[in-house]
């Protein structure tokens, strides 16, 4: 049986998990308490992250080097496109969302607001809170415009990018953090992803001391 070693809310795990849910490959979910330093999950990952698939017998980390592996084993429905130029918007929107979006957006907020209190680190610190909300509205605005020129943030087809803007702000929108009002097209847009079957157990989620909002998983929200 493939496993994916994952924490509920990180955006890197749910990238994973939706790439898997969409291709339909079965995976067991194994939450990891990373932050313990068990040697067991440091022998699956010497970096000391998840997500952690393990699958054919070996152990992959890294979301975006797995969601590539898994579009070249499983190309079927396919999540990058065909023409390199395509395939270079996708891969830098995913960049965007994994490196400046985690890191002005959730980090301050979802790593401030919940996994400083599962793992202990003390109170959430009010000055990174401000700036990740400040930061959302400058993305929500960019989103806006990507979607003004496109059916989908990386074009005219659903792909990998989607995936991974839906991650991260899934995540956020788990604790009310997304001012959903704000752009119309980007509403309209989670709605569609939200929608499919592949987000049904992100929207299932149910994370310990945190109560997720009535609307995170109305599909008519």
């Amino acid at each position: 049986m493939n496993r994916l070693y994952h924490v509920p809310l990180s955006p890197f795990c749910r990238k994973v998990r939706l790439v898997l849910a969409e291709k339909r490959i079965e995976v067991e979910l194994v939450e990891e308490r990373y932050w313990e330093q068990d040697p067991d999950f440091l022998r699956r990952n010497p970096a000391a992250k998840v997500p952690i698939l393990r699958i054919g017998g070996r152990f992959m980390p890294e979301s975006q080097a797995i969601c590539e592996y898994l579009e070249e084993i499983e190309p079927t429905p396919v999540l990058m496109p065909r023409t390199p130029e395509d395939r270079y918007e996708v891969r830098r929107l995913c960049a965007w969302f994994d490196d400046k979006f985690h890191n002005e957006v959730t980090a301050n907020l979802v790593y401030e607001r919940v996994n400083k209190k599962i793992t202990g680190q003390g109170y959430p610190d009010s000055s990174r809170i401000k700036a990740g909300s400040k930061a959302i509205k400058y993305h929500l605005d960019y989103m806006h415009w990507l979607l003004d020129q496109r059916r989908w943030l990386g074009g005219d087809q659903m792909s990998l990018a989607d995936f991974t803007a839906a991650a991260h702000f899934s995540s956020l929108d788990y604790i009310s953090d997304v001012d959903w009002n704000r752009s119309e097209n980007v509403k309209d847009w989670y709605a569609k992803i939200k929608s499919r079957p592949a987000f049904r157990g992100i929207l299932a989620d149910q994370v310990s001391s945190f109560r997720p909002p009535p609307h995170y998983a109305d599909l008519d929200f």
